[in-house]
């Protein structure tokens, strides 16, 4: 994932210290039962379509943008999935960090499924049934996607 300029500002300032960042997911779910992937350039996992929520931004619209910048496939937000804080965690050069994610349900409109950043080497649409290793938050957030109960998860 490229890290947004403001982060670099900040990282500026605060050197490695714990940095708290709105992260973003979204669970795109085509007509045919399959879910849009990203294999990432960092470490050539598959993954959802992830980003970070850019200051001024609101988190449907930003949600959008990263579907777009990832993966050229214009989609939109269906409904709130959940909201959760992740364990800190640390990258190889020291910097901290703890996610705030807000997951969406999203669908496509249009676009063809391709790599379209330096952020992921492969974009695919992967049936449910034959998903490759997922982190487990994720799954969870497929499973939240699929489910009828449309309340948005979160923390109590």
């Amino acid at each position: 994932m490229t890290t947004p300029k403001f982060i670099l500002e900040l990282r500026e300032k605060i050197g490695h210290d714990l940095l708290w960042i709105p992260g973003l997911s979204a669970v795109v779910l085509d007509d045919h039962n399959q879910v849009l992937l990203v294999q990432r350039a960092d470490n050539g996992r598959w993954s959802l379509v992830a980003g970070i929520l850019e200051p001024g931004e609101q988190p449907a619209v930003a949600m959008v943008r990263e579907i777009h910048e990832e993966t050229a496939v214009e989609a939109e937000v269906e409904r709130l999935l959940g909201i959760e804080s992740f364990p800190p965690a640390a990258y190889p050069n020291g910097d901290q960090i703890q996610v705030l994610d807000i997951a969406f349900r999203c669908r496509p409109l249009r676009g063809e499924a391709r790599v379209n950043d330096d952020e992921c080497t492969d974009v695919r649409w992967w049936p449910l049934d034959n998903l490759p290793p997922l982190r487990d938050e994720e799954l969870r957030f497929i499973e939240r996607a699929l489910s009828p109960d449309e309340t948005p998860y979160y923390i109590t």
